[in-house]
């Protein structure tokens, strides 16, 4: 490990990073709580200023994984899909399998320069996560419940919101509903034999309702799917904790574009092609595991620089009062001061880690239990 790798697994590099991205994104939300007044005066310029205020949060964890770990991010695809990313809306369907699977996703959005406007399904639980939460909030995320019966109103409701979007636009969707484990697969796939679906290997059955009310509500709006499959050489387990602590990793992205054109309009036939496009990906996943690679043109997409100039604008703007903070604690002496600079440092830490925390894989969703528990019934 060089000098520069030993600086990265450092605490207080960490402790600077946690620091920055708090305060920002705290900076951002209370200017994206000041743009409401556009809403009802212009919403479309509101919808634009919010995608860049978006973009001072999401691109500063997009530049962990591409300058502080120096994550190497390869496509596999054909060269007329490529020429197609960045230039139309899309709903992008992602396996669920890793850790950072949604941090790569983002990162797939930012090569293409869709990032500040990237749109979720996200369970409702994620609105009141501070700094990421409260951003989706004002950039009119899909938030679900994951109780159809509730959600269907809602999610047509925000989905329809999203039809006179302004600016381009990527939906990324984890149809699984949850991050893959044995356990989750074991039982998704008893609900696959119990409902005579073919069974899968490295997915869980993936969910028909949502990606079909998606796909009926954007009609006219996306023109496409990305079916994006994701990988890791080596059989690398990549974490969060690891992209933190500057671990290098090598993501393989292969990406198949489908018109929108040719997915059917009927929900059950829409579920039907679902469950085939997942039969597909399953199948990817194990070439993928024999050969270690995708088909298709091996691209590296081209990182651009403005995740890492918004990081360094946030750092320069926030690192002089963080150490002014420091030194005039430290400097002061008295045990009261040196108690309350250890408790911050004990809270800092196990704020880092509690936001790592949040996208653990063993903290997902009880999908599986619950069909589980509904086909015993």
């Amino acid at each position: 490990m060089g000098i520069l790798g030993f600086l990265k697994s450092q605490f207080l590099c960490h402790l600077i990073i946690c620091y920055v991205f708090i305060v920002s994104g705290l900076i951002v939300n209370l200017l994206q709580l000041c743009t409401l007044v556009l809403w009802p005066i212009n919403k479309q310029f509101y919808r634009k200023v919010n995608c860049k205020l978006a973009y001072c949060i999401s691109s500063q964890l997009v530049m962990l994984l591409e300058w502080w770990s120096g994550t190497e991010c390869t496509i596999y695809t054909d060269q007329e899909s490529y020429k197609q990313f960045g230039k139309e809306s899309a709903i992008v369907v992602l396996n669920h399998n890793f850790e950072i699977d949604f941090l790569c996703g983002w990162t797939f959005c930012e090569r293409f320069g869709v990032l500040g406007s990237a749109k979720v399904l996200a369970k409702k639980e994620l609105a009141y996560v501070p700094l990421i939460g409260w951003m989706w909030y004002f950039l009119e995320i899909v938030f679900c419940t994951r109780k159809w019966e509730q959600d269907r109103i809602t999610v047509v409701q925000s989905l329809n919101n999203l039809r006179d979007y302004p600016e381009k636009f990527w939906l990324l969707l984890h149809c699984e509903g949850t991050r893959f484990t044995e356990k989750k697969h074991e039982i998704s796939m008893q609900v696959a034999e119990a409902k005579g679906l073919p069974k899968l290997k490295h997915h869980l059955l993936p969910r028909t309702k949502g990606f079909s009310i998606t796909v009926q509500s954007l009609r006219n709006v996306v023109t496409a799917v990305y079916d994006s499959t994701l990988n890791f050489r080596n059989h690398e387990n990549p974490t969060l904790l690891g992209v933190l602590n500057g671990k290098k990793y090598h993501a393989d992205l292969c990406v198949r574009r489908i018109p929108l054109e040719n997915i059917p309009e009927d929900e059950a036939e829409c579920a039907a092609w679902l469950h085939q496009l997942y039969q597909e990906k399953d199948a990817l996943q194990e070439d993928y595991y024999k050969t270690g690679k995708f088909p298709g043109t091996a691209i590296v997409p081209p990182r651009r620089p403005w995740s890492l100039v918004n990081c360094l604008f946030w750092t320069s703007l926030l690192l002089y009062p963080f150490f002014t903070f420091l030194v005039s604690m430290i400097s002061g002496g008295s045990s009261v001061t040196l108690i309350s600079f250890t408790l911050l440092l004990v809270a800092a830490s196990v704020g880092v880690r509690w936001m790592i925390g949040v996208t653990e894989i063993d903290k997902g969703s009880n999908y599986g239990n619950n069909d589980a528990k509904r086909k015993q019934e």
